[in-house]
């Protein structure tokens, strides 16, 4: 109220003054002071009406912000340092043109040791320019494990088998189902590469702290030698998977992280594990399923490849950090990032923050509650911003 009341003070005869030694006359003056509080009150009344304290757990940061790990810091550290990270964003937000004279003097990224960091790609579809990000993101965000959930390939012959080399340079174990384009050519050569972990069957592997499970594709979409409907079906497979994590969790060993490819089979695991990874849509989405498992599905890393140039604009090269407790090993939160596809030179990061996980809310259940995954909603995704922006607007 006294910063509201000091405000019109100022405006009124400012623009009084300013409109007498203008005009010379009175009438003229006073006016100008009403319009100047007009103004004022319309700005006011407009803040207001959108002001939302919580939409600043979720920035958006974009253009010259893209190097935003070392701007946001871990998942924790927007409830217990959140003076100095919003010290911080006022600051960049009002310095974005010099972000790279002044990050020297931003705070160090350190590395929660409780926080495991998980990259989600998919659907990289032989775009070559995805191993760089995905290395670059690894280095960047000090990422403990690569999760891929399929159509790494586009139509899973051996001669493209030299396209998946690099994997081995990307610095981080590399986790793996197999997409409807990749072929078990194509998973045979990965079983055979060192640091990658192929799921398949319900194979559960741990690494990190955190325990994966997955399942192939049972739709192998290039070979038009399969009559239709021969494959196994997506709800079959998500079945299957369902009965690998219950056997899982009865022998002792519950899987923290489940992976498919499609979002179909995906459904198939409700209720029975934390959170379940896909792809296959070449777009992201968040959702919580009807028992509390948290659906997170990835847009295509690779710009959907050649597909890319099909619609009116290119696709997006999209990715997600994922972040766990490694004591409770639940999501803590996720930054998703969205590149322009082929010729833009955009750059997007989002974070996002489970409901559970917010201020105030109350803890997700542990891992051994037999109610995997938390009840409550996805984080809304908040609206998108110009590139050189950050955003704290409300969703």
């Amino acid at each position: 109220m006294d910063l509201a009341l000091r405000s019109c003070v100022a405006v009124v005869s400012g623009a009084a003054a300013l409109g007498l030694v203008v005009y010379r006359r009175p009438r003229r003056a006073l006016a100008a002071g009403g319009l100047a509080l007009a103004l004022l009150a319309a700005s006011g009344a407009t803040a207001y009406a959108t002001w939302n304290p919580k939409s600043v757990l979720e920035p958006r940061f974009s253009g010259l912000l893209s190097s935003a790990p070392s701007l946001v810091g871990n998942a924790r550290s927007i409830v217990t340092e959140f003076d100095v990270y919003q010290q911080e964003l006022a600051r960049l937000v009002t310095n974005v043109t010099k972000l790279y004279d002044v990050t020297s003097t931003l705070p160090a990224y350190s590395p929660d040791p409780t926080t495991v960091r998980v990259l989600h790609v998919s659907d990289i579809h032989l775009n070559p320019a995805s191993w760089k990000i995905i290395s670059s993101l690894v280095e960047q965000y000090k990422v403990n494990v690569i999760v891929d959930s399929g159509d790494t390939m586009d139509h899973g012959t051996a001669a493209e088998n030299g396209f998946l080399d690099p994997i081995a340079t990307l610095g981080a174990p590399y986790v793996w189902v197999r997409g409807n384009h990749d072929s078990l050519v194509t998973q045979r050569y990965l079983q055979g590469m060192k640091n990658v972990h192929v799921l398949d069957g319900g194979r559960a592997v741990s690494i990190a702290g955190l325990r994966f499970a997955g399942i192939g594709d049972p739709q192998f979409t290039p070979d038009r030698s399969t009559a239709p409907g021969a494959a196994e079906s997506q709800e079959a497979a998500g079945a299957r998977l369902a009965e690998a994590l219950r056997a899982q969790r009865a022998a002792g060993v519950p899987a923290d992280v489940a992976v498919v490819h499609e979002p179909s089979a995906a459904r198939g695991t409700d209720g029975e594990v934390p959170l379940v990874l896909s792809g296959h849509l070449h777009h992201e989405q968040t959702e919580v399923m009807k028992k509390g498992t948290r659906l997170r599905v990835e847009g295509s890393t690779g710009g959907s490849g050649l597909r890319a140039v099909e619609g009116k604009y290119p696709d997006p090269i999209e990715a997600s950090i994922l972040y766990f407790d490694r004591g409770t090993r639940r999501l803590q939160a996720w930054d998703e990032i969205k590149l322009g596809g082929l010729g833009l030179t955009t750059a997007e990061v989002s974070r996002h923050l489970p409901k559970e996980n917010q201020p105030g809310a109350a803890p997700s259940p542990s891992p051994s509650s037999p109610s995997p995954g938390s009840p409550s909603g996805p984080s809304p995704s908040p609206s998108a911003v110009p590139s050189g922006t950050a955003s704290r607007k409300a969703p």
